[in-house]
């Protein structure tokens, strides 16, 4: 089946930027719509960002304006571009790939990667 391999996380300042990645084993044709969530800790996961197939994009409210989702699909790779990171992005994030436009019982996921953000 799909694999989704994510890459990017790490520890930065606040202020700083980073770029995650995530990459499909394969070409999916069923899939209408990638992109990330997060959990930080002590909070329930919320959606950060995602890319429909038709390009349309959709940001959490506590990220618009600082990050920017995009895609490559010749790599089968999406990526988000993360700006004028605070604190509070502190969380595992998640790459997902998705068969829905709505709901996740179809969705395959990436192993997750740690973003530090340090103040």
């Amino acid at each position: 089946q799909v694999q989704l391999v994510e890459s990017g996380g790490g520890l930065v300042q606040a202020g700083g930027s980073l770029r995650l990645s995530c990459a499909a084993s394969r070409s999916m044709i069923n899939i209408r719509a990638m992109g990330w969530y997060r959990q930080a800790p002590g909070k329930q996961r919320e959606l950060v960002a995602a890319i429909t197939s038709g390009g349309l994009t959709n940001y959490a409210d506590s990220v618009k304006g600082r990050f920017a989702i995009s895609r490559d699909n010749a790599k089968n790779t999406v990526y988000l571009q993360m700006n004028s990171l605070k604190p509070e992005d502190t969380a595992v994030y998640s790459c997902y790939a998705n068969t829905s436009l709505f709901g996740l019982s179809g969705a395959y996921w990436g192993q997750g990667t740690q973003v530090t953000v340090s103040s």
